[in-house]
């Protein structure tokens, strides 16, 4: 019960009251009648007015709670205003203040009693007055217009510079809202200041340390615990191909190859017991290239020890493991050398005694019938691409300098169909279409040689289940024209010799690639990687290039352009005759006795006398004998006793004139030039032909 209802109970017991008095002057009923009436009607407008007090009591009792009640959350809103952690800042429509908390005094170094009735803009510091007038014709421009909006969702933010009494300015984040009444209208506008000086010291400190991030060569990458990438560093991008707006919030698998992944749960595990993991894992960039990176993996935790994210530091090893793997195959080329090197010494004696002997029977037995001719004839074939093999082999070895001579392609194609149809599967047909007066190139017979055979394996090896090789060649005419559209190319004239199969084709991705020095598409052991980096090679070293054209399940085709030369057919087939010796003495010496007894056999054959020596020892005694007759010394570089060398140099201190030619089945005798001097004349590469002896020696004696 309120006031007013109390106020109505009283006024109608009244009104019962004056009824009652009334109606007792009025009756001619005995008083004591009315005298009961009137007490009963007393008492019950009394009980009433009691129960009326104690409702009223009740009441004001309730009253009292709701006011502390109040009172209480006043208060706490107040303690809230006051204690708030940011500043907080009451004004009118115009902005002057009425009300401030202490956090707000402290940040404008300001009491609040001084801060009332100023208004705030005097706060903002002097480079941001645009920024505050700007936003605040915004805020105006909304009150005159609130009826459009819903007050109670209106806040506009922002940032500036305050500029506190007697200290240094410093930024703020500012938010304003609206106050208003139950009518809706603005009784208030409500600031909130944020001071942002550690923020922004933290962000400029996180700036700085992502600047450095950037800086280093290592891809760094974070990704949290649902595998997803949430930091990615410069060099991250550098690496992968990946810019980091791109990645972020991608699976870490993208940049994991297939067995990287099936490793995750070993490093997890790793992770879990030793918090970090480092290992070697193959990757993959946004080109799909592979890459093998030296990988560390570490775990975040938050202030609680609870995992938070997996740190990810990558350093490419790519080039490395590919030195490395080069290293060892060099290493391996260097022991393959050094063996090649003392077989192919063994076999070039073994050979020079059958290649002399081959070419020296035609002419003592002149008469003999065609068929005996002919084995001749196989012989000497058969020990001149044995000769043609080893070089073969140093060349790969050693790197033996090429001969640059008059090559007839067509007889070098010929040679080649024939061995690879000998060789080859039975399931694999070749052919070769030479054309007539196929110009002639020059070069080292053997190198070309092992370019043909090497594109000629390659195509066998393509087609594993048979199929078509084919050996073409034509005469080109290179001009300006074409060469924009080759840039390996010089204009002039060129054979073509063409090496075409129909295998399984090469894909794009492996074709840039086949001409890299240890680049093979041949599983582990059955390439090595060279073969058609040494192709690329030799042909450079001819002045020519080399043009792919392939698909993958249409075959491959190989076409070698080589410069030609202005030469005749003829004069690329024309013998030699072979010089006399009209008598001239020769000391041979060679530990291999069928050398020496085949030589001597050969020069007297053409006029010669020779005397034999097996080792330098008893060529020093020969020549002290008959110094006064020897004209010219034929000398092998490898003996025992005492070695070529040794003896060249006792000879020329002997007789500084001394004529002589050095012969060896190694190469590296022949790089070793230093040891020679203007006495040595000449040096002959075992297995020699009849020509290049009886030619060598005829011009070392006219000089």
């Amino acid at each position: 019960m309120d006031i007013k209802n109390f106020e109505q109970q009283i006024q109608k017991a009244h009104y019962r009251w004056q009824n009652l008095q009334k109606s007792a002057e009025e009756s001619s009923e005995p008083s004591t009648h009315w005298q009961t009436e009137i007490i009963t009607e007393l008492s019950i407008a009394l009980e009433e007015l009691r129960v009326a007090t104690e409702e009223l009591h009740e009441q004001n009792e309730q009253l009292d709670i709701a006011r502390e009640e109040a009172e209480e959350v006043r208060q706490h809103y107040q303690d809230l205003f006051e204690f708030a952690p940011d500043g907080y800042i009451v004004t009118d429509e115009k902005g002057v203040i009425q009300e401030a908390n202490e956090v707000a005094s402290q940040l404008l170094n300001v009491q609040k009693k001084y801060l009332f009735n100023k208004p705030i803009d005097i706060f903002v510091a002097r480079i941001d007055q645009d920024i505050f007038n700007n936003h605040w014709s915004k805020i105006q421009k909304t009150l005159n217009n609130l009826g459009n909006y819903q007050p109670q969702k209106f806040i506009k933010s922002w940032e500036m510079i305050l500029q506190p009494r007697h200290q240094d300015p410093f930024p703020v984040a500012v938010s304003v809202s609206v106050s208003v009444n139950i009518k809706g209208e603005i009784i208030k506008l409500r600031w909130l200041l944020r001071d942002l000086t550690q923020q922004k010291k933290t962000q400029e400190q996180l700036s700085e340390q992502a600047a450095l991030l950037n800086v280093v060569s290592d891809a760094i990458i974070v990704y949290n615990l649902h595998d997803q990438i949430v930091f990615w560093n410069r060099s991250a991008q550098d690496l992968y191909g990946w810019t980091a707006q791109e990645i972020e919030g991608k699976n870490i698998s993208l940049i994991l190859s297939a067995d990287s992944q099936q490793k995750l749960a070993q490093i997890y595990q790793s992770l879990f017991k030793q918090g970090e993991w480092k290992g070697e894992l193959n990757q993959i960039k946004r080109t799909g290239k592979s890459i093998i990176v030296d990988s560390r993996w570490t775990v975040v935790r938050d202030e609680k020890k609870n995992l938070k994210s997996i740190l990810v530091v990558n350093t490419d090893i790519t080039l490395a493991k590919q030195l490395e793997t080069e290293r060892l195959q060099s290493q391996r080329l260097e022991i393959i050398g050094s063996l090649a090197s003392g077989i192919s010494h063994d076999l070039n004696n073994i050979l020079t005694p059958i290649l002399g002997m081959a070419q020296l029977l035609p002419r003592k037995l002149p008469h003999a019938d065609e068929q005996i001719q002919q084995m001749f004839k196989i012989i000497e074939i058969n020990a001149q691409r044995g000769a043609s093999l080893l070089r073969q082999i140093l060349t790969f070895s050693r790197g033996f300098t090429p001969k640059q001579d008059p090559i007839l392609v067509d007889s070098l194609l010929s040679d080649i169909t024939h061995l690879a149809q000998e060789t080859f599967p039975k399931s694999i047909t070749i052919d070769n279409f030479i054309p007539p007066n196929l110009w002639a190139i020059r070069g080292d017979t053997t190198q070309i040689h092992q370019v043909l055979m090497n594109l000629c394996l390659n195509g066998r090896d393509a087609m594993p289940d048979g199929g078509n090789l084919t050996l073409t060649a034509q005469n080109m005419v290179i001009d300006e024209c074409y060469t924009s559209m080759e840039t390996n190319a010089q204009p002039g004239l060129y054979v073509v010799i063409t090496v075409s199969d129909t295998g399984v084709g090469i894909p794009e991705p492996i074709k840039k690639r086949i001409f890299e020095p240890f680049f093979s598409s041949k599983e582990l052991g059955k390439g090595t990687g060279l073969g058609l980096s040494i192709v690329m090679n030799i042909v450079k070293n001819h002045g020519g290039f080399i043009k792919v054209l392939s698909e993958p399940g249409k075959g491959s085709q190989f076409q070698v352009f080589l410069p030609a030369v202005n030469i005749s057919l003829s004069s690329a087939k024309k013998n030699i005759d072979l010089p006399k010796g009209n008598g001239a003495l020769i000391l041979v010496v060679d530990d291999e006795a069928n050398i020496n007894q085949t030589t001597k056999h050969l020069l007297n054959t053409f006029g010669y006398q020779v005397l034999t020596a097996n080792n330098g020892i008893e060529a020093l005694a020969l020549y002290a004998q008959y110094h006064d007759k020897i004209e010219a010394i034929l000398m092998d570089m490898i003996m025992p006793s005492m070695d070529g060398i040794t003896a060249i140099r006792t000879l020329q201190k002997i007789n500084p004139q001394v004529k002589i030619i050095a012969t060896s089945g190694l190469s590296s005798i022949e790089e070793s030039a230093d040891i020679f001097d203007d006495n040595v004349k000449a040096f002959l590469h075992k297995p020699y032909t009849s020509q290049d002896l009886l030619t060598t020696l005829y011009k070392v004696l006219s000089n």
